[in-house]
C-alpha cells in the first residue's frame, strides 16, 4: 500500500513538473499535424483548430484553480 501511494505521489509530481515546464502537448486527434482526413478530404483539425498543440489537462486544471483563487482573494 505504501509503495503504491509513493508511486502515485511520484507520478503526480512528475506530471506537475511536466505541466509547468511544457504546458502544451501535441494534439491527439491529428497527431500534431494540424490536419485530419475525413471522407478523403483534408481539413483543419477541429480539436486544435490547426494550431497543432493543445493545453495539457493538468495545466488547464491549474489555470482554473489559480483563476478561482485569485478571484476569491481580491
Amino acid at each position: 500500500m505504501l509503495v503504491a501511494m509513493a508511486a502515485a505521489v511520484l507520478w503526480l509530481g512528475g506530471y506537475a513538473a511536466l505541466c509547468a515546464v511544457k504546458p502544451f502537448s501535441p494534439c491527439r486527434k491529428c497527431a500534431g499535424t494540424g490536419e485530419v482526413e475525413c471522407f478523403q478530404k483534408v481539413r483543419t483539425c477541429p480539436r486544435c483548430r490547426g494550431k497543432r498543440l493543445r493545453l495539457r489537462v493538468g495545466r488547464r486544471a491549474h489555470n482554473r484553480w489559480r483563476r478561482t483563487y485569485d478571484d476569491g482573494t481580491r
